[in-house]
């Protein structure tokens, strides 16, 4: 058994680990996690920048992996607490994204400004507690390779964005995205395709 499934195994020293890592009631890790745990658990490419004033919630026991040549903009957020964050080569993070995994970015990707992707849920069920007290469920997100998100987008949990998509500015996506679509709207639905024999991009039909 590994060390990670010993301490997830044993709840009484889970609470220590998580006490050590993180101050209570916050999802910032402590000072020593981010200075001197944080850079040898996690991966930066060559050429790739988080920028000063970025927020990097990133927890030593989940991945944070950003690619080659990648760029992390002002005022976003990075939180891995509860699932992986893989971002990959060529891909624009803009201005003030939240990303809290489990979320997976291909290449070549680019993200506007103020876009939410969330693979986390919270727990409502039990109407006894808070919800802040619930436990809470992730489902992850993929934004596929060569794909653009419009500024203000969200998109939610469990979504897949397809090769080569766009997601319109404030567009909240609750599905999946096939590759070569446009999506825009609230809930988002499908405006455009791709036509591979025309080589054209169609209007989707109105329902």
């Amino acid at each position: 058994m590994s060390l990670k499934e010993k301490i997830k195994a044993n709840p009484k020293l889970q609470k220590l680990v998580i006490w050590m890592i993180t101050p209570k009631n916050q999802a910032r890790p402590r000072l020593w996690v981010t200075l001197f745990l944080n850079p040898f658990m996690h991966k930066k490419g060559k050429g790739s920048l988080i920028r000063r004033r970025v927020r990097m919630d990133v927890m030593p026991y989940n991945n944070f992996v950003l690619g080659k040549n990648s760029t992390i903009e002002d005022f976003s957020t990075i939180n891995n607490g509860v699932g992986d964050i893989i971002i990959g080569s060529r891909v624009r993070i803009g201005l003030s994204n939240t990303l809290i995994g489990p979320v997976t970015v291909g290449n070549n990707v680019i993200f506007a400004q103020n876009i939410v992707a969330s693979g986390l849920n919270h727990g409502y069920e039990d109407i006894t507690m808070p919800i802040m007290d619930q436990p809470v469920s992730t489902a992850p997100i993929l934004i596929d390779d060569e794909a653009w998100i419009g500024a203000n987008a969200v998109i939610t949990a469990g979504v897949t964005v397809g090769k080569h998509s766009i997601v319109a500015a404030g567009c909240v996506v609750v599905k999946d995205v096939p590759p070569y679509s446009i999506v825009g709207g609230n809930p988002g639905r499908i405006l455009k395709t791709y036509n591979k024999e025309k080589a054209l991009w169609e209007r989707a039909p109105k329902k």
